[in-house]
């Protein structure tokens, strides 16, 4: 069985650039290197996603989402955050241990903005069936 990186990090085995830690939970710096200031939030008890998280753990991590995510925009003058998850291979998770993305937002960031979602091609089915 492979390790898990994010598991490997909770135990100091592997580096991270720490943001905030508290007893159940840990947000780091994401090494992507895809935009200035993601951060990703997790639980330190392993779950695969959101799918299998305990409440409390989901719970926590929300919490914690939450707290970075204020901070940002109270003391870091962002005006906003993006809050993203992926859960299972075919939603696009890559890492296999539940994480929650925060991406620090400003007016005119060149991000985009309200309405740049994913393009769906449309559903294949009435809602009502």
């Amino acid at each position: 069985m492979n390790k898990c990186i994010f598991c490997e990090i909770v135990k100091g085995n592997a580096p991270s650039m720490k943001v905030y830690e508290d007893e159940f939970t840990l947000a780091f710096m994401d090494i992507a290197k895809d935009v200035d200031g993601h951060i990703l939030v997790i639980p330190k008890v392993h779950c695969e996603n959101i799918l299998d998280c305990d409440c409390e753990a989901l719970s926590k991590t929300m919490e914690t989402v939450k707290k970075v995510s204020n901070h940002l925009t109270s003391e870091c003058g962002y005006d906003g955050v993006d809050i993203l998850n992926a859960n299972g291979r075919a939603a696009g998770q890559t890492v296999p241990h539940f994480h929650m993305h925060i991406i620090p937002r400003q007016y005119k960031d060149g991000l985009g903005g309200a309405g740049e979602w994913p393009t769906f091609p449309g559903a294949k089915f009435d809602i009502e069936t």
